[in-house]
């Protein structure tokens, strides 16, 4: 169980993964993660289910190497397992039935959350737009996998290597600037990303969801070190997100949160590649 059955380096440090675990492919649905841990001494770490077959028992993870554990994860091959693979976690994501028009925005890693929604969107008929963005061209990946599911993809890069040259928010305000509507717009990349783009969508009353990875232990709600504040509330993205109406998180306070363990993270990274000779 919790077998590696598909293994591929889809960009510099970026991996995807194939897990066979029946029991969460089963279940799964867009929108919902999973916290795994590679060894029984190891840290849990929340991923987003980026796919699922429910008839193979596989379920797909995409990856960046950033610390530790993602460091060892990349490490395992084909036939290797791993120690926990708990899920399917959060609540799905789900659409009104009478929207018509989505624009889904991602940056990053926020790319394969993204995924598996503009799948089943696409199978109901609906109109679907993507915006993706990274730092350069290769940061940018899945671009052939979701051409299939949308009416128009527009890529931007900060450096211009591939696409335009800038920010997603910089092609979002063109859109709007130039009369196009959506019904829903969906963003899912790093926090200042996500709140550049409900600033802009405000101003035009367009309803925004966004994705949300905090810091995340337990994945029940129980630990509270997921905790976000979305209007006069306190929620939990384990249990009550990870998916929010963007219009009411606190950004603000989600960049604080998530930045309390990343003298510790970059700590414990060097640590384990000293041990294994990478150095710094």
């Amino acid at each position: 169980m919790n077998e590696i059955v598909i293994k591929q380096n889809i960009v510099p440090n970026v991996w995807l993964m194939g897990i066979y675990s029946p029991q969460v492919a089963k279940k799964a649905k867009p929108g919902q993660f999973v916290i795994l841990r590679v060894t029984e001494t190891g840290e849990r770490i929340p991923l987003t289910i980026a796919d699922f077959d429910s008839d193979k028992g596989i379920v797909f993870i995409i990856f960046q190497v950033v610390g530790k554990t993602t460091s060892i994860l990349s490490t395992l091959n084909i036939g290797d397992s791993i120690a926990d693979f708990v899920g399917p976690l959060g609540m799905p994501y789900e659409q009104d039935s009478n929207d018509k028009s989505y624009l889904f925005i991602a940056g990053g890693l926020g790319i394969p959350a993204i995924y598996s929604k503009v799948k089943m969107l696409h199978s109901q008929g609906k109109d679907i737009e993507i915006i993706v963005g990274g730092r350069s061209k290769e940061n940018i990946f899945f671009e052939e996998e979701l051409r299939k599911y949308c009416s128009s993809l527009y890529i931007s890069t900060n450096d211009g290597s591939y696409g335009q040259k800038g920010l997603v928010t910089d092609i979002l305000t063109q859109l709007l600037e130039n009369g196009k509507r959506y019904d829903e717009i969906f963003a899912v990349g790093p926090v200042l990303m996500m709140k550049a783009v409900v600033d802009i969508t405000k101003k035009y009353g367009i309803k925004t969801l966004v994705s949300l990875n905090p810091i995340m232990v337990d994945g029940t709600g129980m630990c509270g070190g997921c905790r976000v504040k979305i209007g006069n509330e306190i929620k939990f993205a384990c249990v009550d997100g990870p998916i929010f109406n963007g219009f009411e998180v606190d950004f603000d306070g989600l960049m604080k949160r998530n930045s309390y363990y990343q003298d510790l993270e970059n700590l414990s990274y060097k640590e384990h590649k000293c041990k294994i000779g990478l150095g710094e």
